[in-house]
């Protein structure tokens, strides 16, 4: 009966907590909406009153913007056409970039000689202005897709290096030695020790690397390109209309949101061997 009663309670209880976060996320979604509003709603008051619309736009005007170029079309043509060509670039920049950077970086991080010899180059190539390569790539690869694909991938392919790098290092020494001792080869280590321990440290920097392959494809086309959002960004700039600016720029932001949720849910699936914090 008392073991009847103890497991009652704690049924009790675990309901009461999660009603309990059910409307603490309520709450969270709420307060979020009001900030945005108010933002917003100061933003259209100051633009009517206080500051120039011409230079710093209102939220109505680029809510009407992106009205006109997802029902009508845009200077170049359908929005979906620019947004496929530019999400298209940052796709194939994020994808070369993350497994370049998670090759060499895990190869580099277990082999130390080979880490400590190209240790100085790596760091000058690091040190270098990477979106000023997109002038370059230009100029090499043309205005195609190739050279918003390089600049995305310089962009993506360091920050995953350095975190696979990391992740590689991180391996506890004794786990190391276990798996020799057990008889593991290189690969066998590599699959079974060296990758899954690095997991978190890669999976930490995909979640920011698309955001940087996004913004070297509008970089790119920024600099030099017949089709995309940074195309658009780069008219708006040139047409002395910020709602065109701001229209671009929430777009970008809305394709980087929906990355992040995908990486998230590929990384829930990814880690769901390891313990999660308070689990038993």
């Amino acid at each position: 009966m008392a073991d009847l009663a103890l497991e009652s309670t704690r049924t009790a209880v675990s309901e009461e907590l999660a009603e309990l976060r059910r409307d603490r996320r309520w709450v969270v979604y709420a307060g979020r909406l009001i900030l945005v509003a108010l933002w917003l709603g100061s933003w259209e008051l100051a633009s009517t009153y206080w500051i120039d619309p011409f230079f710093y736009s209102q939220p109505t005007a680029i809510w009407h913007k992106l009205v006109v170029w997802f029902t009508d079309t845009t200077p170049f043509g359908s929005i979906w056409t620019q947004i496929s060509y530019t999400l298209q670039e940052a796709v194939y920049g994020f994808a070369l970039g993350a497994v370049a950077g998670v090759a060499l970086g895990v190869i580099l991080g277990r082999a130390r000689f080979l880490s400590e010899l190209l240790a100085p180059f790596i760091k000058a190539a690091n040190a270098i202005p990477r979106i000023v390569l997109a002038s370059l790539f230009v100029i090499w690869f043309g205005l195609g897709v190739s050279s918003k694909v390089a600049t995305a991938f310089v962009l993506v392919f360091f920050g995953v290096f350095f975190n696979a790098f990391q992740g590689a290092r991180e391996v506890a020494k004794v786990v190391d030695d276990n798996a020799r001792i057990l008889g593991a080869s290189r690969w066998q280590l590599m699959r079974t020790v060296v990758l899954p321990s690095a997991t978190s440290w890669i999976l930490a920097s995909l979640h920011t690397a698309f955001g940087f392959a996004l913004i070297g494809a509008i970089v790119g086309e920024y600099t030099g390109a017949d089709r995309g959002l940074g195309l658009l960004i780069a008219h708006s700039q040139g047409t002395f209309d910020p709602a065109g600016i701001f229209a671009a720029m929430i777009i970008t932001t809305v394709l980087a949101l929906l990355a992040e949720a995908v990486l998230t849910v590929v990384e829930r699936r990814l880690t769901r061997w390891q313990p999660r914090a308070g689990g038993h």
